[in-house]
């Protein structure tokens, strides 16, 4: 059975996208050797074993982790009427690339990124905008002097629910290039940001044997 394949019009699971070391008649027949007395399985049947004894162990270690044992539970969340300045300031008092942004229920209504910020600064990355304040004589700040975080966020944001497991966040990260993205309830209220460092650190193979 060949790694990380599925049948036509089939859609692959997260965990079944986790690859398989694909086996060889050689490896088969060598490790049916290894085990004393008569073994009646070809090695397809061998194969077949394999495959459904790895996405059942994978499928075992990753059902016990949901996002609300991943997220940061204390993000300060910005509003969307907040002067962008301000709002860029939260993000580093809090270390942070992203911060959720909410209504007054604590809904999540987008996301505030590093990436939006260097947009309106007319960068696309730190380096270019580094390279402008250098070349141009004029402050670049002044171009979102009077720019709002709702003029400037990512909207809708993607968002994965609290009980979310392994598929759901991997299909969710899958959907966006950002570092984070926010965790909510059924209401869509906000309950922490999800970091993808932590979510590939929590299932990073070894951690889980």
């Amino acid at each position: 059975m060949t790694s990380g394949r599925a049948p036509d019009g089939a859609k692959l699971t997260g965990v079944e996208l986790i690859s398989e070391v694909e086996l060889t008649d050689e490896d088969v027949l060598d490790a049916m050797r290894q085990i004393p007395g008569y073994l009646d399985i070809s090695t397809e049947d061998f194969r077949a074993i394999y495959h459904l004894a790895h996405t059942h162990a994978l499928g075992r270690m990753f059902a016990r982790i949901r996002a609300h044992d991943l997220m940061l539970s204390t993000p300060t969340a910005l509003r969307a009427p907040m002067r962008l300045r301000e709002a860029a300031e939260q993000l580093v008092a809090q270390g942070r690339k992203s911060l959720p942004v909410v209504d007054e229920q604590s809904t999540v209504v987008g996301i505030l990124t590093e990436t939006d910020i260097l947009r309106c600064l007319g960068a696309a990355s730190v380096l270019e905008l580094l390279l402008g304040v250098t070349d141009r004589p004029y402050d670049m700040g002044a171009r979102c002097d009077h720019a709002t975080v709702a003029g400037t966020m990512s909207a809708p944001a993607v968002t994965v629910h609290e009980q979310a497991g392994f598929d759901a966040m991997l299909q969710a990260f899958r959907r966006h290039q950002g570092r984070s993205m926010p965790v909510v309830d059924n209401d869509g209220q906000l309950r922490g940001l999800l970091l993808r460092k932590d979510f590939l650190h929590a299932f990073y193979h070894e951690d889980l044997l």
